[in-house]
């Protein structure tokens, strides 16, 4: 069984940085492609960002782009997710997901699919 287990969230004011990591178990790291998530109160979930299973291409959603970076270390099982220059919108729950296939793939991805964790709130605060 897949476990998949989100950290670093927080509360952090407008402009502040923050990084979150996402380990996976209970498979081999390297077979997945991973991705972030994130779900604001009274929306659905959008796609942020995601990651090939080598490491060698990456994808963002416009709204991030340029502010967010999706990184991954094989060797410790973990994703991160750098965020720099917060704004209140970027107020939600992020999850991760992890995936076999294409990095590509996870920007379209049905919710229902992949290896989800327990998410971790992050506020921005104007």
């Amino acid at each position: 069984q897949v476990h998949v287990l989100e950290s670093g969230g927080g509360l952090v004011q407008a402009g502040d940085s923050l990084r979150l990591s996402c380990t996976v178990s209970g498979r081999t790291f390297s077979d997945y492609a991973m991705g972030w998530f994130r779900q604001a109160p009274g929306k659905e979930r959008e796609f942020v960002t995601s990651m090939s299973a080598t490491g060698m291409s990456t994808y963002y959603a416009n709204s991030v782009k340029g502010r967010f970076t999706i990184s991954r270390d094989n060797p410790r099982n973990t994703v991160y997710l750098t965020m720099n220059s917060l704004k209140p919108e970027d107020t939600a729950v992020y999850y991760c997901v992890a995936r076999v296939g294409t990095g590509r793939a996870l920007q379209t991805m049905d919710l229902n699919d992949g290896d989800w964790g327990q998410g971790t709130q992050v506020t921005v605060s104007s």
